[in-house]
């Protein structure tokens, strides 16, 4: 908690300052004038009513923080899925372009290096498909597949 209380005792009882009151509550000067400024501002006065503890004094000084900036609002994420498959319909589009679509669309969305790593994130958990000449489709689970890959690694 804040020394205020005593900060503002030192400067209106024994007149110190602020270096001195500073090394008296092992706060830095400028955090000093900075109390007594608010305090100033707020209109707090020595002595303090009795009935005022720490709490009181510090929500009369200092307020309710308020955010300094506005909270940007949720970005849209992308449709991987989609986006997935119409890299695979088209062989000359790419990651890029789909992403200059999604920002046209949502101007304050994800930048491209995140919309890259959600899009890598999305894509590891997909089920990896193998596809033989015969016709023969096999379907692998990537979790298990990168287990097994551990269990038979020879490095091990």
């Amino acid at each position: 908690m804040r020394k205020l209380r005593e900060v503002l005792r030192l400067r209106f009882e024994l007149k110190l300052g602020y270096q001195q009151i500073g090394r008296s509550c092992a706060i830095t000067a400028s955090t000093v004038h900075k109390y007594l400024k608010r305090a100033e501002a707020a209109g707090a006065s020595w002595p303090l009513p009795e009935d005022w503890d720490e709490a009181r004094v510090e929500g009369a000084v200092f307020g309710h923080p308020t955010p300094l900036v506005e909270p940007q609002p949720a970005r849209m994420p992308s449709d991987f899925a989609s986006m997935h498959e119409r890299l695979r319909q088209h062989c000359h589009l790419t990651l890029q372009l789909l992403w200059e679509e999604y920002r046209q669309r949502n101007p304050d969305g994800y930048r491209y290096s995140r919309i890259c790593e959600l899009y890598q994130r999305w894509r590891s958990e997909l089920d990896v498909v193998q596809q033989f000449a015969n016709g023969h489709v096999q379907v692998f689970q990537r979790k298990k597949l990168a287990m097994a890959q551990r269990r038979h690694d020879p490095a091990r």
